[in-house]
């Protein structure tokens, strides 16, 4: 739990949150409203383009009704090849006694017919008088007289005997090789010669099977789909056509009502006093606008998830620069101030971590500063126990000794105690840390003279100094003695004999000493262990004087100074130190 907390309260997580809120609540309501919108008006623009299409369909249909109808009632116009046949013929006589229609034979009326149009395809005419069949088809087939229906055609045409009948969808299987789906329609021939009487004076019957195939052009430009149903009724509820197979009770239970998952679209057909009902499956209409819709809520999806993924990644690359001063703030917490933070910009994060490495610099500048000043607390603390010591009184105490030795005409004795008297007096002296060059090798002359008096002079001492190099300029106080003497101790003792050399020479602007002797050197490896020595402050080492010589130069002038030291066995050794140009204004 705490490291959920934890996590709750970093600057990272709550900023990728409230982008990715940001960004995504505008994302899915824009969307969510653009989908509604766009699949509102497909749904409107579909439904109405499909109203339209029944809306034409049934005015083609109530249009195609209309011209068989006229083409039935050639029987009385005789409107065929610009011929126009009187209405006052004996249509009885001409039927019953010349097999005639309008002055031409029976067969070439109906063959006359049958090519007025090319969805009939056969034509029938049954004489009243003694119901003989005549018919003509176009693909001379052959027809089972037996098997056409026409008396029952003509039983339910006697009820209105004047008017068009229309006959649904069936099978003209009367013709043995066919099987076509075709409509009838049917109209009787009336003698409208004679007077007129009560019951109409019916001379013929003629029939027109059409094909269906004329509502497929309907039906493509419809484009219905598998489970979509179209269904051509009457004000009965009669199926005159339908592109599923149904009766009538399937058709008058459909003007009824609608299935759901339907949607049902009329339009009616005034010829038949019916109507043309599509019923279109929702679902399959729709298809391809749910597909459209599933692919806008994939798009959605994929923009979140990439929303998410440059909020995260935007978010780290804020973050990082802070991490990143957290961290180094830690290590200055722990101690360490060797830390810096790598500027990579000029914005608030550049400038923020500009700021904290000053702040580093000025931390660390100000603990060095308080560091000297407990140096220089403590050089106090012992110079006056040095003052304890009472120098003058050992100072008086050496020069009695030194005349009691020129009274007793021990001249080598008395020059001793001089330099012993000298040297106490320049370590003795609590001074500044710095003493000029002059003082300095003043100090190294009187402590050799004992040493070459004490060792009967197997010791020589060589000083060079350049031109350049001025006497006044400043070096550490006590720097060049422990060298000489290590010099000596280490490198000459062994030998016996041999020289100490000095050299005093200017470089730029530094000053450059160099201890140096011809005794035994040291190999690789003891060089090694005296560099650790002096440059990792926790090293152990015998080498306390060079140490402390190292450590005191940059201490005092600064890090870029010190003492570096180079041997070859059995050649020698030599130390070189480095001082900035400083002059002794003493």
């Amino acid at each position: 739990m705490r490291l959920w907390g934890r996590k709750f309260t970093s600057i990272f997580v709550k900023f990728s949150a409230s982008f990715i809120l940001v960004g995504l609540i505008p994302l899915f309501a824009l969307s969510l409203f653009s989908v509604n919108i766009f699949t509102g008006y497909v749904e409107r623009y579909t439904t109405g383009n499909l109203q339209q299409m029944v809306l034409y369909m049934s005015y083609n249909l109530n249009s195609a009704f209309n011209q068989y109808n006229e083409v039935s009632k050639l029987m009385y116009t005789g409107r065929y090849e610009g011929y126009v046949e009187s209405s006052s013929q004996n249509q009885a006589y001409n039927v019953n006694e010349l097999e005639q229609i309008n002055s031409i034979p029976v067969d070439s009326f109906l063959k006359t017919v049958l090519y007025s149009d090319s969805y009939i395809s056969s034509v029938f005419f049954v004489r009243e008088s003694d119901g003989k069949l005549y018919y003509q088809e176009k693909e001379n087939k052959g027809l089972t007289a037996e098997l056409l229906p026409y008396e029952e055609w003509r039983r339910q045409m006697s009820g209105t005997p004047s008017k068009l009948a229309i006959f649904p969808t069936h099978s003209d299987g009367y013709f043995p090789t066919s099987d076509r789906k075709v409509f009838t329609i049917g109209r009787n021939l009336i003698d409208i010669s004679g007077r007129v009487t009560a019951e109409p004076k019916v001379v013929g019957t003629l029939f027109l099977d059409v094909d269906t195939v004329i509502f497929d052009q309907f039906l493509k430009e419809l484009n219905l789909g598998e489970n979509d149903e179209l269904y051509l009724l009457d004000g009965e509820g009669n199926v005159y056509f339908s592109n599923k197979e149904l009766s009538s009770a399937d058709g008058r239970r459909l003007v009824s009502g609608s299935d759901q998952g339907m949607m049902v679209m009329s339009e009616p057909i005034p010829f038949l006093d019916g109507s043309l009902t599509a019923r279109i499956h929702r679902e399959s209409l729709f298809e391809q606008l749910f597909s459209v819709r599933m692919t806008i809520f994939i798009a959605i999806a994929l923009c979140s998830i990439a929303l998410i993924i440059m909020g995260t990644w935007f978010s780290r690359r804020l973050s990082a620069p802070i991490l990143t001063m957290m961290r180094q703030m830690s290590k200055v917490e722990s101690g360490n101030l060797n830390t810096q933070v790598e500027i990579q910009s000029n914005d608030e994060f550049g400038r923020l971590s500009y700021s904290f490495n000053r702040m580093v610099e000025r931390l660390k500048a100000y603990i060095d500063e308080a560091y000297v000043a407990q140096i220089k607390q403590k050089q106090t603390e012992l110079n006056a126990l040095k003052s304890q010591i009472r120098p003058h009184y050992l100072y008086n105490t050496l020069e009695v000794i030194r005349m009691n030795a020129v009274d007793k005409d021990q001249d080598e004795v008395a020059d001793m105690i001089l330099s012993l008297s000298n040297q106490l007096k320049y370590v003795i002296d609590y001074g500044e840390e710095k003493v000029s060059l002059h003082s300095e090798l003043e100090h190294l002359k009187d402590y050799f003279y004992i040493i070459s008096v004490r060792y009967d002079k197997r010791f020589e001492l060589h000083c060079s100094i350049e031109p350049e190099v001025e006497l006044n300029w400043q070096i550490l106080k006590l720097s060049l003695q422990p060298l000489v003497e290590n010099a000596i101790q280490h490198g000459l003792k062994q030998k016996g004999k041999g020289t100490v050399g000095l050299t005093v020479e200017k470089r730029d602007q530094t000053l450059i000493v160099t201890v140096y002797d011809d005794g035994i050197g040291m190999d690789q490896s003891k060089l090694d262990s005296i560099y650790k020595a002096l440059n990792d402050p926790e090293a152990p080492g015998k080498n306390v004087g060079l140490k402390n010589v190292h450590e005191r130069i940059k201490s005092v002038f600064g890090e870029q100074y010190g003492l570096t030291i180079n041997s070859r066995e059995h050649v020698g050794t030599s130390v070189l130190l480095t001082f900035p140009i400083t002059e002794d204004t003493a």
